[in-house]
């Protein structure tokens, strides 16, 4: 990263960290070209909360959910559900067809869950993320080690990541979904706290019911 990109983005670090989540949201469209977005979201336990925050800011906002083909059936009738209540601009990709069923065949998700990551979230987002300058997602600190790490902006190979909800904490998080009488996904209240697909999720507090009994703790997709 040259030192131009490098200022510009400590910058925008400085400035954003002041701003609520709202603010932010729309201090992004005034720094970015509305073209230049990429905001996707995993429809997961309470993905609720930065998808009404576009919703009131910006209808047209595409958003991108990535369809592993291993969701929770849950998942997918959240994903509806919310879709049509904040009309919401959702367009689904995956991964092709071949890979997938080779995943599904060898149950990767076992063996080299890393390599079914990539084939089923990794590959079909790595195929658009070139249209795009500035990937926002809903990311937060509390979450994990490597998410305690980050920052506002974070410049990823030739992408810029947004993390408008990075220092939202847990309570502060659920507070905002109920003082807003906003949905909860349906297996929150079955203990499940953060939620991918149904091979690798099992209930728990924070991520520690993804790839149980695995040092894995991230998918791929935001490392």
């Amino acid at each position: 990263m040259n030192k131009e990109k490098q200022k510009q983005l400590e910058e925008l670090n400085v400035q954003y960290a002041k701003l609520s989540v709202y603010q932010r949201v729309e201090q992004l469209y005034k720094d970015f070209d509305e073209t230049e977005i990429m905001l996707t979201s995993s429809f997961a336990a309470t993905s609720a909360f930065l998808l009404k925050v576009f919703s009131d800011v910006n209808k047209d906002q595409k958003i991108y959910f990535i369809d592993t083909g291993y969701h929770f059936k849950e998942t997918l009738i959240y994903k509806e559900y919310l879709t049509q209540l904040y009309q919401l601009n959702v367009q689904s990709i995956q991964a092709e067809t071949e890979s997938h069923l080779l995943t599904n065949e060898q149950e990767m998700w076992k063996d080299n869950p890393n390599r079914c990551c990539e084939i089923n979230k990794v590959d079909p987002l790595e195929s658009i993320k070139k249209e795009y300058n500035v990937w926002v997602s809903g990311l937060m600190r509390w979450q994990s080690d490597y998410r305690s790490s980050l920052n506002y902006f974070e410049q990823r190979n030739s992408i810029i990541k947004f993390y408008p909800l990075l220092d939202i904490g847990f309570v502060e998080r659920d507070d905002f979904i109920k003082t807003h009488h906003l949905p909860f996904h349906p297996l929150k209240s079955k203990g499940y706290n953060s939620i991918g697909c149904k091979h690798c999720t099992v209930p728990g507090n924070d991520r520690s019911g993804r790839w149980n009994n695995s040092p894995k703790t991230e998918c791929g997709l935001h490392l």
